[in-house]
């Protein structure tokens, strides 16, 4: 989402409540379904873990476009009353994650626009690069924008692209874009899904019944009973009216690159991603990391949830029993009353609570999947310890994490991510961990079984698309 400041969850005592990495959204869309808004609701709700601070669905009967969106998660903004309003046959929808500043209803999706080329809905999960440039560029030329969401500029290149058909006007505009998306258009008649040629942000296509389905990700289909096709390849364009799928294709980029850390935190266990099983990924993660760093210890306990995967599959290689000793409140909200009298570690203790009858005595391999700024870490150590185990040793399923993203991640700026600047040692004297290790970068291409197909720039640097010098190189860019 396009901003001006950085909006990251805070509880009430400025503590970050999340110290993780961020998506910034999922789509759905089906085309030609009786109960289309319905589908879409049920294919948002199971994307939820991909945005939940806005969710919103647009409908098609054939002639008019009908929106619904609104601030907080698909349950808060949809009822049924809402959902039999958006009548027709065809809907796409998205879930969002505001990844700065401006969090407001205008910035929910999907946004629509109306030009002479009539009703057109988007729905999208990426980042473009220099897309600040077109917009001033655009507004000097009289454009007036509705949100200060970057995804708005698509729309305003479509309206001024001079080619009479608006799918070869797509192709024009999606030519001439740097960077990351996966999305979704919707107009009276037809879907489009879309996926750069470097396939950075998931997305697939499924069926239901007579009906062609896209996701973010497959779990969304197996809730609504929807088969998996495939997935939408890197630079295809598909468009769907009457029943009827057509594939086009933008020109090749130089290599794919997925990005790893749908495989290592952001997406659902239950998916298939980029075509391969993220359960599987995650526990040859856990599997490889033991491999490469095992542990003198007596149990192996998760992180929950990202971690429980990771874990098993350390405890399986390790043959250490895999234990439930820390619990995870699903129930606690972005910001929360604190007692007036400080209470230590207050902020993890809301979202985790340690089960000292497992923990205490015990030597612990602590598992996650990620350390970002190792705030959150330190204190998850801490509060394990002060339920009495005997050693802590911290495992990472991931590589260091050494710099931001550029391609869709909400992520700190590269000297707010504690590896950038900070050796092995000094960060697990920051944990206050017995020991530390993270997978390795080759072992973490294992764990994918990658080949050159990936993007792995935040913990090697390596940006598949170059940043061009009026462009920001260390801050987080604006995002969808």
């Amino acid at each position: 989402m396009s901003t001006h400041k950085h909006n990251r969850c805070q509880v009430g005592n400025g503590f970050s409540l999340e110290d993780k990495f961020h998506d910034e959204c999922g789509v759905f869309a089906i085309a030609g379904h009786s109960e289309a808004a319905n589908h879409v609701y049920l294919g948002l709700l199971a994307q939820q873990h991909r945005g939940q601070e806005a969710a919103g669905i647009v409908s098609s009967d054939g002639s008019r476009l009908m929106r619904r969106r609104g601030l907080g998660k698909v349950f808060d903004v949809f009822d049924e009353a809402c959902i039999e309003s958006l009548a027709g046959r065809s809907a796409i929808g998205h879930v969002r994650y505001s990844t700065a500043g401006d969090g407001s209803l205008a910035n929910a999706q999907p946004i629509i626009s109306d030009s002479w080329r009539g009703e057109i809905a988007l729905a999208h999960n990426g980042n473009l690069l220099g897309t600040d440039r077109l917009r001033s560029r655009l507004e000097r030329d009289g454009a007036i924008f509705q949100s200060n969401s970057d995804t708005e500029v698509i729309q305003h290149l479509m309206a001024r692209t001079p080619h009479e058909d608006l799918t070869d006007a797509l192709i024009q505009v999606l030519q001439g874009l740097r960077g990351a998306y996966s999305l979704v258009m919707l107009t009276p008649r037809r879907v489009y899904a879309v996926r750069d040629p470097f396939g950075f942000r998931p997305l697939c296509l499924g069926r239901l019944d007579e009906s062609y389905v896209v996701a973010s990700e497959t779990c969304a289909f197996e809730l609504i009973g929807a088969k998996y096709l495939r997935d939408v390849e890197p630079g295809e364009v598909l468009l769907i009216e009457e029943g009827k799928l057509q594939q086009l294709r933008l020109p090749k980029a130089a290599r794919h690159a997925h990005c790893v850390f749908e495989h290592v935190y952001f997406s659902r266990p239950d998916s298939l991603v980029f075509g391969r099983s993220i359960s599987r990924s995650r526990f040859e993660m856990g599997r490889i990391l033991a491999q490469e760093s095992p542990a003198d210890a007596d149990i192996v306990v998760p992180v929950p949830d990202s971690g429980v995967t990771a874990a098993l599959g350390f405890a399986r290689e390790s043959k250490l029993p895999f234990e439930v000793g820390l619990i995870r409140n699903h129930y606690v909200g972005r910001t929360f009353i604190e007692p007036k009298q400080s209470i230590r570690n207050f902020g993890v203790k809301v979202k985790l609570n340690p089960v000292r009858e497992i923990l205490e005595g015990r030597r612990i391999v602590l598992v996650d999947d990620s350390i970002v700024r190792g705030t959150t870490s330190g204190k998850i150590v801490e509060m394990v310890r002060a339920a009495g185990a005997a050693e802590v040793h911290v495992r990472i399923s991931s590589p260091p994490t050494i710099a931001p993203c550029r391609y869709g991640i909400n992520t700190p700026t590269k000297k707010e991510l504690i590896a950038s600047s900070q050796s092995l040692e000094q960060i697990r004297r920051h944990l206050g961990a017995d020991s530390l290790a993270y997978i390795s970068r080759n072992g973490l291409r294992r764990a994918v079984e990658d080949h050159e197909n990936y993007c792995l720039a935040c913990f090697d640097e390596r940006y598949p698309i170059a940043v061009e010098p009026d462009e920001p190189s260390s801050v987080q860019p604006r995002l969808f």
